[in-house]
């Protein structure tokens, strides 16, 4: 299912790339861009993306192999939505912190 990541109407929070323990998305409020919890959150986006491009290139090797069995496929494309999900999750994180530069 997709996931919504719409901050509270007139804020301008960055959504952080982890959600709560209960799987809710968890945000940043505006002025703590250099804090610890943002470079935590800076650093865990570059972790996520140098994942990301890993998992593309085992997926493209794995295609690539016509006796790749269903199990090897499988594990690939969970690890590929998984890698998927948190991209588009700093993108759109991102987006919304385009967005207010624009405005600003």
């Amino acid at each position: 299912m997709a996931e919504k990541y719409e901050p509270v109407v007139g804020e301008d929070l960055r959504l952080l790339p982890w959600t709560s323990e209960t799987g809710k998305p968890c945000y940043l409020a505006p002025g703590a861009e250099d804090g610890m919890i943002s470079a935590l959150a800076d650093a865990t986006e570059e972790r996520q993306i140098r994942d990301a491009a890993g998992v593309l290139g085992e997926g493209e090797a794995l295609l690539a192999d016509p006796g790749a069995g269903a199990l090897a496929l499988r594990l690939a494309l969970t690890a590929a939505v998984r890698a998927l999900r948190d991209a588009l999750r700093i993108a759109h994180s991102r987006g919304l912190r385009l967005a207010v530069c624009d405005d600003g």
